[in-house]
């Protein structure tokens, strides 16, 4: 459905993951194609999942296609905001290029090769604690994310407020920046004192 055309009222939608896959719709278990037929009904009905995108074809031809895929769309952005909860910033941030890679390999139609067979042991491995639920609320082609829970969660209100009430010592974040950008402050000083020095 157009987005124009959408409902005024939004919806809001609890999906549940098991070990990053989705196993549930508020509060009830659903098998998985049931689920995205499901949330595809949900999101269509909200103009979730349309997408007007130029692709790179296998032969590297450029292709412009129109989609819906309104419980792709809702499962991604659920999926990813778990991922964030429960995942730390390393592995989560190398997550993402591998799973730009694993896209491509399926786009290609590589799906039994040997690198994709790899990097999916990776992927799973990564899914083993990316169990949870994530609220979404649905309204007019866009999803919003309006909460996360997990019991592998590794957000500590105590040490992120920011406020007064927190447990984080800030006056630990001054040495550590100094630390941390130390080497890009000598770079910067060899560049500068090279530069000077260079005669033509």
């Amino acid at each position: 459905m157009n987005p124009k055309l959408a409902p005024n009222e939004s919806e809001t939608i609890t999906i549940e993951f098991e070990k990053g896959i989705p196993v549930g719709l508020n509060g009830e278990k659903i098998p998985a194609v049931e689920l995205v037929r499901k949330l595809n009904t949900l999101g269509g009905k909200h103009g979730v999942g349309r997408m007007d995108v130029i692709e790179n074809r296998v032969v590297g031809i450029k292709s412009r296609e129109v989609y819906e895929a309104p419980g792709a769309v809702i499962l991604y952005a659920a999926h990813n905001e778990l991922e964030k909860l429960t995942m730390d910033k390393e592995t989560f941030r190398f997550k993402q290029g591998v799973s730009d890679k694993v896209a491509n390999l399926i786009y290609d139609g590589l799906w039994f090769s040997p690198l994709f067979d790899s990097l999916m042991a990776f992927v799973d491995q990564t899914q083993v604690r990316v169990t949870g639920s994530v609220t979404v609320e649905l309204y007019k082609g866009n999803v919003t994310i309006l909460s996360r829970e997990s019991v592998y969660s590794l957000y500590n209100k105590e040490l992120a407020t920011y406020t007064v009430a927190d447990k984080f010592d800030h006056s630990a974040a001054e040495g550590f920046l100094a630390l941390y950008g130390l080497p890009y402050k000598t770079m910067t000083k060899v560049a500068r004192a090279a530069a000077h020095t260079i005669t033509i």
